[in-house]
């Protein structure tokens, strides 16, 4: 299986590890450490020594209860740090939900957009079809960052998932772009309950047999502090055993902080020669 994108065909026969990288105050785990563009693209550089095969640059926190950054914030966080990491030779992808960000960044080069929102804003889609030659990540979330915490709650979240996830692929495939260039993500943590997290890694096969690569991000996520009671900062060992978990259960593409320790642990697994 490989994953199409603007500059790049990412073969996924085995794992790939996405770098996150952002640029904001105010992000769940890493919030005003790389906020100066100059910071975020040694970070970048440092990430891809860790062997991280693509980087996500995102100018916008949407963790839990986060405000709504402007577009025009949105895009000065992120411009400079696209620009300079474009260069770096590996897939770049930008995490907005905005449609305004997304048409400067492919105008610019981008490989992905990863949107939260599945390109469900309006013009989202539309901004989308005008490149159809770059990859997206199409993520569930049940309500907003602002709401999605707020008890959520779901009669089935697996099949809710599924089908809204298949729901988008055809919004996509409707405007033109190609199958290739589509992958999902369940949105863990996003409008979920950690008992709705775990199902949805549990039953993770449920998800693939929708024909399309998986990528999961449990990377420092709270439902992983509900388990091992460690707070975000200690959280390393929860997110290698989360990612694995995820991994074995065949996601193609893990979105992490710590690439350095998952690129190890995923290279001990493939040379341990353990089943997927």
């Amino acid at each position: 299986m490989f994953w199409h994108t603007t500059r790049f065909q990412i073969d996924l026969s085995s794992p790939k590890v996405m770098g996150i990288v952002n640029v904001t105050p105010d992000s769940f785990s890493d919030g005003g450490r790389h906020n100066q563009t100059a910071d975020a693209l040694a970070h970048c550089e440092q990430l891809l020594r860790e062997g991280a095969d693509m980087l996500d640059i995102g100018g916008e926190s949407t963790r839990p209860g986060s405000p709504t950054v402007p577009v025009e914030e949105e895009w000065r966080r992120v411009a400079g740090v696209l620009q300079g990491a474009l260069a770096l030779g590996v897939p770049i992808s930008v995490d907005t939900c905005k449609p305004e960000v997304m048409v400067r960044a492919l105008d610019m080069g981008v490989d992905i957009i990863n949107d939260v929102r599945a390109l469900e804003a309006p013009g989202a889609i539309e901004a989308v079809a005008r490149h159809p030659q770059c990859g997206v990540c199409l993520m569930h979330m049940q309500g907003t960052p602002q709401t999605m915490q707020d008890r959520p709650s779901y009669p089935d979240v697996v099949s809710e998932v599924f089908a809204y996830l298949a729901s988008r692929v055809q919004a996509c495939l409707d405007v033109g772009l190609p199958s290739a260039h589509i992958a999902l993500d369940p949105g863990i943590g996003f409008g979920k309950t950690p008992e709705h997290n775990l199902l949805l890694l549990r039953e993770q096969s449920r998800l693939l047999a929708l024909g399309y690569p998986l990528l999961i991000g449990w990377s420092r996520k709270s439902t992983l502090g509900h388990i091992t009671g460690k707070p975000v900062g200690d959280r390393l060992a929860a997110s290698l055993a989360a990612a694995l978990a995820g991994v074995q259960r065949g996601a193609h593409i893990v979105r992490v902080h710590d690439v350095g320790a998952t690129v190890d642990v995923l290279k001990v697994w493939a040379a341990a020669g353990l089943p997927g």
